[in-house]
């Protein structure tokens, strides 16, 4: 005990002797100290630990803790490399904080209390990012932009209905996310091995202690089920998240193979680079960074479930916490990047409505005016704008120049080819300019969930509150940690004090 003593108070005096030293990181370290200490807690006072020994084991446990947070010191990451450390600072007794417990249930939930975290950081950075694109979606609501379908443009949108519907995926990221959480969200503590012990470990309150607001209900799941089944969900959730990223990032891409881009990013700030070699070029650094970590996430997270395939139950291999940790770690990263992106992007509303008005994404608007006006069959409607832009195109006419007349001599061709009575073109001179009107199309839509202010201002609102409930959630789960933690240090203070000095 004498050895015992002379440890401890070096380490301590060593502790007084130092600046207070930075929190702790949460690492496997921490958490299998604060299993220690809730072992030590609740096993003393269901008499499960000699309450004249738990004092003594609670001041060798603080010890080892406190030297662990020293500067450049050894954090164990096992509980065969952490135990040794524990047995030197009170003497073998220490090892009665082991009843009914294993090393699978304890690193299971020391893995499930890392991933824990990560999550909610990747929660955070994934509610930032949605925010800024609601906000840059309710500054552009009323900038017309082309949209484009098999890379090609296809109609005019409103570039803040453009990014509400990115925004929309971002929170069925967000709701996956929660979903995988909550059931990761659980404690494995008390079922050691495959089918728990013979040892009456409360469980419910180890899992409160640690912040846990449930168990991992079947023993033999908790480290041989679970444990690799939650690596592979959370890979699928950083998968789904940087799918989302790099389609966004490509589309701002194509611009930049424009000479005349409506969108780019702003320069310097890290957001472009100039070539070696060419003058004119601003190549597009942030959002190449951008790509790439989307791309490693991806690789990453399908990489879960490969590992976990075709293995034994409880095997090893899917359930490290440095890989599962990278891959959250870059899907928060790509996160940061992205929302970086998203705060320099540059748009020039006038280039994007004169890209507009040099091609035809609004001749689908001249059949469905027909139909809806003038019950022309809408192949047939379909028909006369396609032909219309063929000669367009063969002529290098732009829409607003297209000579009324010459539409007129279309429609009625059209009819004859489509076996439908002679009639005049319906439409106004006036009427027709203002179809192929990119501003008045967004404007007029009438369908729900379409660009127009009314539904614009609604989804709007909804992404707003969305960005919202996901803030007071995350802030819900970490309080909730953040205060069970609180109420076991607090305890294991008490139990401490208790120690001879």
């Amino acid at each position: 005990m004498l050895r015992f003593a002379l440890l401890a108070g070096a380490m301590l005096a060593g502790t007084h002797a130092l600046a207070a030293p930075q929190a702790a990181p949460r690492d496997e370290f921490y958490w299998l100290g604060e299993i220690n200490k809730a072992s030590a807690v609740i096993n003393t006072e269901q008499h499960l630990l000699d309450p004249a020994l738990a004092p003594r084991i609670a001041q060798g446990l603080d010890a080892v803790l406190r030297a662990g947070d020293q500067p450049g010191a050894k954090r164990p990451t096992l509980v065969i490399t952490f135990e040794p450390l524990l047995i030197q600072a009170a003497g073998v007794e220490a090892t009665l904080l082991h009843a009914g417990r294993s090393s699978q249930d304890m690193l299971a939930t020391v893995r499930a209390a890392i991933i824990r975290d990560e999550m909610l950081r990747l929660a955070e950075a994934l509610r930032k990012t949605t925010a800024t694109m609601v906000r840059l979606a309710r500054a552009h609501e009323g900038t017309v932009v082309p949209n484009y379908t098999n890379g090609v443009a296809a109609q005019a949108n409103s570039y803040g209905h453009y990014l509400l519907g990115h925004v929309a995926g971002l929170t069925r990221d967000a709701e996956r996310l929660r979903q995988a959480f909550a059931r990761l969200d659980r404690s494995p503590m008390g079922t050691t091995v495959l089918n728990g012990t013979s040892w009456p470990l409360d469980r419910s309150r180890m899992a409160a202690y640690l912040g846990f607001p449930a168990l991992v209900d079947n023993a033999y799941d908790a480290a041989q089920i679970s444990a690799t089944e939650i690596p592979v969900e959370v890979g699928a959730v950083a998968t789904a998240i940087a799918l989302h990223c790099g389609a966004f990032v490509e589309d701002v891409m194509t611009q930049y193979a424009q000479p005349r881009p409506w969108i780019l990013l702003r320069e310097g700030g890290g957001n472009t680079y100039v070539s070696s070699a060419m003058p004119q070029k601003r190549n597009p650094g942030l959002l190449n960074d951008t790509r790439a970590e989307a791309s490693r996430v991806l690789s990453l997270g399908i990489g879960r479930a490969i590992q976990a395939h075709n293995i034994p139950p409880g095997m090893s291999d899917a359930k490290t916490v440095r890989d599962n940790a990278a891959v959250l770690a870059g899907a928060t990263r790509m996160l940061e990047l992205w929302d970086r992106a998203l705060n320099a992007l540059v748009i020039s509303p006038e280039r994007a409505l004169e890209e507009l008005n040099s091609d035809w994404t609004a001749s689908q608007e001249l059949a469905d005016v027909l139909m809806r006006r003038y019950a022309l069959p809408f192949r047939a409607g379909h028909h006369f704008a396609s032909e219309i832009v063929d000669y367009a195109r063969a002529h290098d006419i732009r829409p607003s120049d297209f000579p009324y007349a010459k539409a007129q001599n279309i429609y009625e061709r059209t009819l004859h080819e489509m076996s439908l009575p002679a009639a005049p073109l319906p439409m106004s001179e006036a009427e027709f300019r203002q179809t192929l009107d990119p501003v008045a199309i967004v404007r007029n839509r009438a369908t729900t969930g379409g660009p127009q202010p009314a539904e614009m201002a609604r989804m709007l609102d909804a992404a707003d509150r969305a960005v919202a409930g996901e803030a007071a959630w995350i802030a819900e789960q970490r309080g909730r940690i953040d205060a069970g933690l609180a109420s076991l240090d607090r305890d294991f203070g008490r139990l401490l004090a208790q120690a001879p000095h």
